[in-house]
């Protein structure tokens, strides 16, 4: 299947979304322009699925990658799935549209495809999108995440966003949600750390329940910034099974971790630096696993974490991560 013809999912509003992204995160050891040149190089191999955020600081970069995409012939707007997020520091309702129309004004673009709640813990307002205080510790905003989620219905009944949903939420977080009285849209998409070693089944086979999408991210066990590492958790792509798969297949162990979650009917995203990178990335269409070497892969679950999960201990809506 070519990638670029890939429009993949239908979600539960009806609009479709493609099943492989590339997510443009770039940390701050890189130069912000660098994730300009390689969404370009992901757009010409096929990548319609581009994922950013309002707190990347990536989204001038994505927004003229896509237009220099758009002015040279390879794409129309249209053919763009684009997916944003709104920031921790922007939960009162009162400043949700602010935060979608600040993130459209950087990428020039009338709209956004899908809006997601990047978290479900609201930080202090104001400039600072780290606010911290002298003990160290997140400053903290005690927003009811129902009241941010109404915002945010309001955006796409505004026609800023297609689709709208959530991201890094456990069972209980959704269910506040999709239990609220006068719910008028559910989300579409939870999107999630999800990979071998954490495999999410319990809220994959719940979102599923709730004809909602489960979208991974850190699909290769990557985390970059050290502000979320946890330093304890070993390189996924050396495990000696997914090692072995791959040598099976005459495939890399990335592609099989990619392919995993595709199988597993994720949306999955992708994070690549070079135009060699983003060229493998794309093979994931082209071989499938077997049931047993699933199972197997299935086998490697330990509910292990790449992110520091107890940053957000204490938040008066923390809610512990869903034992899996």
């Amino acid at each position: 299947m070519a990638l670029s013809k890939d429009r993949g999912i239908t979600m539960n509003d009806g609009n479709k979304i493609p099943a492989l992204g590339f997510g443009t995160y770039t940390p701050d050891t890189v130069p912000k322009s660098k994730c300009e040149e390689a969404t370009k190089i992901a757009i010409e191999f096929g990548f319609r699925l581009i994922d950013s955020a309002y707190v990347y600081q990536t989204e001038e970069h994505v927004g003229r990658a896509v237009r220099a995409k758009i002015a040279d012939g390879t794409i129309k707007r249209e053919d763009i799935f684009y997916t944003g997020k709104l920031w921790n520091t922007f939960h009162r309702p009162e400043l949700v549209r602010k935060c979608l129309e600040e993130s459209l004004k950087k990428l020039q673009f009338d709209y956004m495809d899908l809006f997601l709640m990047h978290s479900p813990y609201s930080m202090k307002p104001g400039p600072d999108l780290f606010p911290m205080g002298e003990d160290k510790k997140f400053i903290v905003d005690n927003v009811d995440l129902r009241q941010t989620w109404e915002a945010m219905e309001a955006c796409k009944d505004a026609g800023l966003v297609r689709s709208i949903g959530v991201s890094n939420f456990t069972r209980k977080q959704l269910e506040l949600i999709l239990n609220k009285p006068g719910l008028k849209y559910k989300p579409v998409i939870n999107q999630v750390e999800c990979h071998p070693y954490r495999n999410q089944s319990k809220l994959l086979a719940f979102c599923k329940s709730n004809n909602i999408l489960l979208e991974g991210y850190s699909v290769l066990g990557s985390q970059r910034d050290p502000r979320w590492l946890n330093p304890d958790a070993p390189p996924l792509l050396e495990d000696s099974l997914l090692v072995a798969i791959a040598k099976k297949y005459n495939k890399s162990p990335a592609l099989v971790a990619i392919r995993y979650q595709l199988q597993r009917g994720l949306v999955v995203l992708v994070k690549a630096d070079t135009r060699e990178q983003i060229e493998e990335d794309i093979q994931a269409f082209t071989f499938q696993l077997s049931e047993e070497d699933m199972k197997s892969i299935d086998g490697l679950h330990k509910n292990l974490s790449y992110l520091k999960e107890e940053v957000y201990a204490g938040h008066p809506q923390y809610y512990p991560p869903d034992v899996e």
